[in-house]
């Protein structure tokens, strides 16, 4: 179940607005593989790079390869009608990727799908749930993609969105909880009942605390991206970036060949709430021991996606 073959890529808006070859539509895994035998555009370029590090950096970091389970195929969702695979990741626009996946399926124009529709479970299926013989199938002939973002940004916007702010009180109830019980002395009988008001600090201390992943795997809103996806496991065609959405979700979508959609815009923020900014102010008060251990944790995740350890971390 394991593909060693990473095809490149190009992006050629003239050949990607056809997508029909004697009469039979082209797969926008075919597409991705024929635009690659003409000139190259920079876009095209930046998603061939991508895939490159990628597979430099599973041969450097992965000492010993594996064959997939069932298990690790849980986040991959299936379109069989567009012959797409995409494991998505919280955090990381995956709420506007799946109402894109379901907008494919006939569910109108994404921007419409209410978030908790996009997530209900059972709307879109899991390559999980296919037979292994089903499995291989779709991975060696669909176009396999996801979408990544910087690690620490990522963490920080999973604490801000699940912890820290009150329309989350049933995700504060069952983790708030265990950790303020976990980790904090003395702590008062509302906090312990609620979990409302959990500290940047103390929700590291838990992700570092080695009984957190003994009980449970980690709540996906902060597992890391490789554990979820498995890309030295996974052939990955396209790996999106956060940072560079926009271009790349358009990428994803003229390889798709529906000229009519497009990928729901994001709410436009202040500089003031930009998620660089936000880890940038949690991170500055978490001493030095406790940045380098947090970095070692989520270390696999900035060098299989080319991410840079931020400025503001304080390693040596």
């Amino acid at each position: 179940m394991l593909s060693s073959h990473w095809p490149c890529s190009a992006f050629e808006n003239k050949v990607l607005g056809s997508g029909w070859f004697g009469g039979e539509r082209k797969s926008p895994l075919q597409l991705l593989r024929e635009l690659d035998q003409g000139p190259r555009s920079a876009m095209a370029e930046v998603h061939q790079q991508r895939r490159e590090l990628l597979r430099r950096a599973c041969s450097r970091h992965t000492r010993r390869q594996r064959l997939l389970q069932p298990e690790d195929l849980r986040h991959v969702l299936v379109d069989d009608k567009h012959r797409l695979l995409y494991c998505y990741v919280p955090k990381v626009a995956c709420t506007n990727w799946k109402r894109v996946l379901l907008a494919l399926r006939g569910r109108g124009d994404p921007g419409a799908i209410p978030a908790h529709e996009a997530h209900e479970p059972g709307l879109l299926p899991s390559l999980a749930d296919f037979a292994p013989a089903e499995v291989n199938r779709r991975l060696r002939d669909y176009l396999t993609f996801l979408f990544v973002r910087e690690p620490f940004e990522r963490l920080a916007s999973a604490y801000r969105n699940k912890l820290a702010r009150p329309h989350s009180a049933a995700f504060q109830r069952r983790y708030g909880t265990r950790i303020v019980r976990r980790l904090r002395p003395h702590a008062q009988p509302d906090a312990l009942a609620r979990g409302h008001d959990v500290r940047f600090a103390e929700f590291l201390a838990y992700l570092l605390d080695p009984r957190t992943r003994r009980y449970e795997p980690f709540n996906e809103h902060w597992e890391r991206a490789h554990a979820l996806c498995h890309p030295c496991l996974v052939r990955y065609d396209v790996v999106g970036k956060f940072e560079t959405l926009a271009d790349d979700a358009a990428f994803v979508l003229h390889l798709v060949g529906e000229p009519g959609l497009r990928f729901p815009a994001p709410p436009l923020r202040p500089e003031k709430d930009l998620t660089r900014v936000q880890a940038r102010r949690l991170f500055q008060d978490i001493s030095p021991f406790y940045q380098r251990r947090l970095f070692d944790l989520y270390k696999m995740d900035f060098l299989l996606f080319n991410y840079s350890a931020p400025s503001y971390l304080r390693l040596q």
